[in-house]
């Protein structure tokens, strides 16, 4: 829980202090240990090293002017199949919160890369997608002026309420910490989590049982601007990833799974069940 509180967006990254030694080893072992999404997709990471990029392909390498200074991106390749967005924000939210533990930086970088160009690097397969990257880097000590105006555009230090973002059974009734129980601290990383231009598009639905069921508030138009890649079918897992961690740090055992029948809202597509 204090790593997803410390957790936050870097842009601009010190090109004199690279990523190496326990750090760097720390991160691919995360990469390897944590590939395996709840839905049953496997994401596929590379760390590209820009230092062992070629002149020619660097020039061809961008972030349209959003990241400055990174020297390493993490990149999560995974197949075009249902659940997939999923499962890539779910792992690769797991390797983000390990270098946020490792003092650094990351910034979850969907629709503001050259995608071809780093697809060419992470070599896709057929069948494959490569929605997000990463730059892996150490933060500068002084912020640029773009960044700043991004992080205020996007109101990254802002969140949704409870009341805004987690219900009882009908869907409606606003879930309090009380009826939360032992579950309240995982609601709360939910509502920590970061999110594509911060929409927070994430609901759970506590039903009569006591279960726990994860549900999208999609903006379709917002959601379905890249195509294949559903930047908050992303957001999604990493909200199964936070949820998930807290729990089981709280001594909560359990698991996400996609359930054959779940109920619906109107506005709200399902997404999985929390299962104990």
């Amino acid at each position: 829980m204090d790593i997803i509180r410390l957790r936050q967006s870097i842009r601009t990254y010190d090109p004199a202090r690279p990523v190496g030694g326990e750090p760097r080893s720390r991160l691919e072992t995360c990469m390897r240990d944590n590939c395996a999404g709840p839905l049953g997709n496997t994401v596929r990471f590379k760390l590209l090293d820009l230092g062992e990029v070629s002149r020619d392909e660097l020039r061809r390498l961008g972030t349209y002017g959003v990241i400055r200074g990174a020297g390493l991106y993490l990149l999560g390749a995974v197949p075009d199949t249902a659940g997939s967005m999923e499962d890539l924000g779910y792992c690769m939210e797991r390797v983000i919160l390990e270098a946020t533990a490792l003092g650094v930086g990351t910034c979850w970088l969907a629709g503001t890369f050259r995608r071809g160009s780093f697809a060419r690097q992470m070599g896709l397969g057929k069948g494959e997608l490569l929605p997000a990257i990463s730059p892996i880097g150490y933060a500068a000590d002084n912020k640029r002026v773009i960044e700043k105006l991004m992080k205020r555009g996007a109101r990254s230090q802002q969140r949704k309420p409870w009341n805004q973002l987690f219900f009882a059974a009908d869907g409606w009734t606003p879930l309090t910490a009380e009826e939360a129980g032992s579950y309240g601290d995982a609601l709360e990383a939910v509502r920590l989590g970061p999110s594509a231009s911060n929409r927070q598009p994430w609901r759970i639905m506590k039903d009569g049982e006591g279960r726990f069921h994860l549900y999208l508030q999609e903006n379709r138009l917002y959601n379905r601007a890249l195509g294949k890649i559903l930047i908050q079918n992303i957001d999604m897992g990493i909200a199964m990833c936070h949820f998930a961690l807290v729990a089981r740090e709280n001594g909560v055992t359990g698991r996400w799974v996609r359930e054959a029948q779940a109920q619906e809202f109107p506005g709200w597509t399902y997404i999985a069940g929390w299962v104990e």
